[in-house]
């Protein structure tokens, strides 16, 4: 479990925004083709640098030279599973630290036993729904996302659930793939990885209540997600963070 107190994350998650802006991390997304963009621009929005490409011929060479990876499975094909084995082999080797995200394993029984083995390989963080994550053994060492109503981040036998948030993120196709990238980059400038995870989901569900104030539908919603990550505050992510301590 992480050694920040939940009434101090608030503070440390706009802590960690701020370095990811002065530090620009770099983080390759092995992404769902269909939300490649808006993640691309949640990313550069936030303040770090994002690098998409799944070629096999070169992944490797991405993901060396990135500080962070993010593997989602949507939109799985050969290709793509290949790519994956090789950037996750460049993160470990690097030492580098990576986010699964096992989209829809819950429609593909060959998705979630690949799912499987890749947690095997020690990601630092699962981001699942509640349907994916009900299938998958999580090990120990890995943070466990389960999102939903309220985002609830295990680890270490104590959880904390992020209640930050607004329903319209359900109806922007990429808002859960946007959120696993954010994990990434909070991890390539926090060293606790629970509490830069933690921070990662409070500073994208704040926005999105910020966002949402501005919006008509899910189409003003978008680019108003990625205003509210461009001009999000450290005042704002500890006036508006509500969150919850578990156990278990």
């Amino acid at each position: 479990m992480s050694a920040i107190p939940p009434t101090d994350l608030p503070r440390h998650a706009a802590d960690l925004l701020e370095h990811v802006r002065g530090g620009a991390p770099r983080v390759h997304c092995l992404m769902n083709t269909v939300v490649q963009k808006l993640v691309a621009d949640a990313l550069a929005a936030a303040g770090a640098i994002p690098s998409m490409t799944s070629s096999p011929e070169e992944v490797q060479a991405f993901a060396r030279k990135a500080d962070a990876l993010v593997v989602n499975l949507g939109t799985l094909d050969a290709s793509r599973r290949e790519a994956i084995a090789l950037a996750v082999r460049a993160a470990a080797e690097g030492e580098k630290p990576w986010v699964l995200d096992p989209a829809h394993c819950d429609y593909s029984p060959p998705r979630a036993a690949f799912a499987q083995e890749l947690l095997a390989l020690g990601p630092a963080v699962l981001r699942a729904n509640a349907a994916e994550y009900a299938l998958l053994r999580v090990p120990d060492e890995v943070v466990a996302v389960r999102t939903g109503k309220a985002d609830r981040i295990a680890f270490a036998g104590a959880a904390l659930a992020v209640k930050n948030g607004h329903p319209l993120m359900a109806k922007v196709t990429g808002t859960g793939c946007l959120s696993g990238a954010l994990i990434a980059a909070f991890l390539a400038v926090g060293g606790d990885r629970f509490a830069a995870t933690a921070s990662a989901m409070l500073v994208t569900g704040v926005a999105a209540e910020i966002a949402a104030r501005q919006a008509r539908g899910p189409g003003s919603f978008e680019p108003a997600l990625l205003d509210a990550l461009a001009a999000l505050s450290g005042d704002d992510i500890i006036q508006h963070a509500r969150l919850g301590d578990e156990q278990g």
